[in-house]
């Protein structure tokens, strides 16, 4: 059994908590032996004062350093949120309500506009944390400043005992041979292994029928994310963790997971686990550098890492095995032939290394894609139209048949709903930037920038907020993203854009166009919705896309909706 690694927070809050309140009273009580003071009953209130000035005095250095070299390369701070409690507590405590009760991004949004700018350093406790809303920056940091970034030990202490040596938690060479080692497993030939995706759609399909000829509800963002894993699963390694056989949620009868319904089964523990895992971790990223604190006796990802891995390493396990097996046989086999586990035990003996490479990609090739199916299932519930349109495309261009790789080329109007969809919703919608190497605009020790931030109506236009896949097609709409592409940037750029957008492309596309071969009319159905999930009547107040929403948007690692998307499916007279 493989053994997970825990991350070293503790060891830097071990050094933190020696520099803050060990090392001040140790250089107090040699100042006064050397210089024969005899405090006696001061000793106490000195010692406690000396923890103080040293911490303002080490603020104050670290202000004075980063001014000067402001200066020095003609940069300007970024601006400070400054709350009425020391160290930003009070902000801090607003954050951590309005992450739990409020809008998506609406924390970030109300700083952005308190402080009229689009930048800001929240200074959590005295420690620099920069959100941005920027596009030019995210242009710089991702694309055009790349070289002077890397992602820091702050988001490996973050991500450390969940991804570990992944491609998403490494730097400069790591990250490099990770990606090489990746690459050739998304190329056109095997992104465009439509039989792949077809056994896993027929599967998926025959249980949506089912559940619409009784007119049941479904929650579609549980049935995609099985979908996803099992064709991920059999494209990365081979084997089909079959998740669309088990138990599925019942309207009423589940509990509630971190991201929709929970089932009661060995899949439902790997998916409270995984979904578990991403929630802690995001609300480290928010806290800022003290997250640390919160866990000084207790790693709260251990027990779902623990799970998580229960699933993973009979895998690794496996095919080390299997790889011992042939070498002892002088077997031999190409890289087309191989699957992407298979490559990872021939590049390294590390069962380690292998298990957090296969999680790191197994968590984007889940997770992203069904999180975009889910959210153009919604925009097909909520406007009809939109879905008339999308289904007439399909059977002009596939008619019945299976969807080809030139068939799918042909769906400009399916593009453009996925786009749209993409926009509003990124699947990855916070972005952590990695520590830099020099200023930018401050001195910042480990910025952290929410990418996809709703768009602002200067980049988009008055409609911003509106769903309308048109924007992608009509010239003078479009116009806008090709003159600024970093507006819209899913996927992520520069050298770290997704290695697999094409895939999940692809993957999305054909299932799509299956679904709408099959049904033609998709129905919130808000009965079944969790009644805690519902969007609260205030919203109906707000502005943007807050007052017009039916459903909960959250987010962890990537995005989902809260309680699921539970829908009613209609079945097409044409495809019975």
């Amino acid at each position: 059994m493989l053994t997970s690694r825990p991350g070293n927070f503790r060891l830097r809050i071990a050094r933190d908590i020696l520099q803050a309140l060990v090392l001040p009273p140790i250089a107090l009580s040699f100042y006064t032996q050397w210089t024969h003071i005899r405090l006696g009953y001061w000793s106490l209130p000195a010692y406690v004062l000396s923890i103080v000035l040293a911490a303002v005095a080490r603020v104050q250095y670290s202000d004075f350093a980063q001014a000067r070299e402001a200066r020095r390369l003609g940069a300007r701070p970024i601006p400070r949120v400054v709350g009425k409690w020391p160290g930003n507590i009070d902000v801090m405590l607003r954050f951590k309500k309005g992450f739990k009760k409020g809008y998506i991004y609406e924390p970030y949004l109300q700083l952005f506009e308190e402080y009229q700018c689009t930048t800001l350093n929240t200074r959590f406790l005295w420690t620099d944390n920069i959100i941005s809303m920027d596009q030019e920056h995210s242009k710089y940091v991702l694309s055009t400043g790349f070289s002077h970034f890397w992602r820091g030990t702050a988001q490996k202490e973050r991500l450390e005992n969940f991804l570990g040596d992944g491609i998403f938690n490494r730097d400069e060479e790591q990250w490099r041979m990770h990606r090489a080692m990746a690459r050739p497993f998304f190329a056109r030939d095997r992104i465009s292994d439509f039989e792949l995706f077809e056994k896993h759609t027929h599967h998926t399909l025959a249980i949506l029928s089912n559940i619409a000829s009784s007119g049941r509800p479904c929650d579609v963002q549980d049935l995609y994310a099985r979908f996803t894993i099992d064709a991920s699963s059999e494209f990365l390694f081979g084997q089909n963790l079959n998740t669309l056989c088990g138990k599925l949620p019942v309207p009423g009868c589940e509990d509630m997971s971190a991201k929709g319904t929970a089932t009661n089964d060995s899949w439902g523990s790997f998916v409270q686990a995984f979904e578990a895992v991403q929630q802690i971790v995001t609300l480290r990223g928010r806290t800022g550098n003290i997250w640390p604190l919160f866990e000084l006796f207790e790693d709260k990802t251990a027990p779902y890492v623990k799970a998580i891995n229960q699933w993973i390493d009979p895998l690794v396990q496996n095919t080390l095995s299997h790889k011992a097996a042939m070498q002892k046989a002088g077997v031999q086999s190409n890289l087309q032939d191989k699957t992407f586990l298979q490559h990872l035990a021939d590049s390294t003996e590390d069962a380690g290394v292998i298990r957090d490479q296969l999680l790191n990609i197994l968590l984007a090739a889940r997770d992203t894609t069904a999180c975009l199916l889910t959210y153009v299932t919604y925009f097909m519930a909520v406007y009809p139209d939109v879905t008339r349109k999308l289904r007439q495309e399909v059977l002009d261009n596939c008619g019945q048949e299976a969807p080809t790789y030139e068939n799918i080329k042909r769906l400009r109007y399916m593009k453009a709903v996925i786009d749209e969809t993409l926009r509003l919703y990124p699947p990855s919608p916070y972005q952590p930037t990695p520590k830099q190497t020099h200023v930018m605009y401050a001195s910042v020790a480990r910025p952290y920038i929410p990418l996809g931030v709703p768009p602002a109506t200067t980049l988009w236009g008055p409609d911003a907020d509106e769903f309308d896949p048109e924007r992608w097609i009509d010239p003078e709409k479009l116009s806008k993203f090709t003159a600024n592409p970093m507006m819209y940037a899913p996927f992520s750029a520069g050298p770290r854009i997704c290695i697999g957008q094409n895939y999940a492309f692809n993957e999305a596309m054909f299932f799509l166009v299956r679904l709408l071969q099959r049904f033609d009319t998709f129905t919130l159905a808000t009965d079944a919705q969790p009644k805690s999930s519902l969007p609260p009547s205030e919203w109906k107040c707000g502005t943007g896309r807050k007052a017009v929403e039916m459903i909960r948007p959250e987010a962890a690692m990537t995005l989902f909706i809260s309680g699921g998307l539970w829908v009613r499916l209609g079945r097409s007279s044409s495809s019975m």
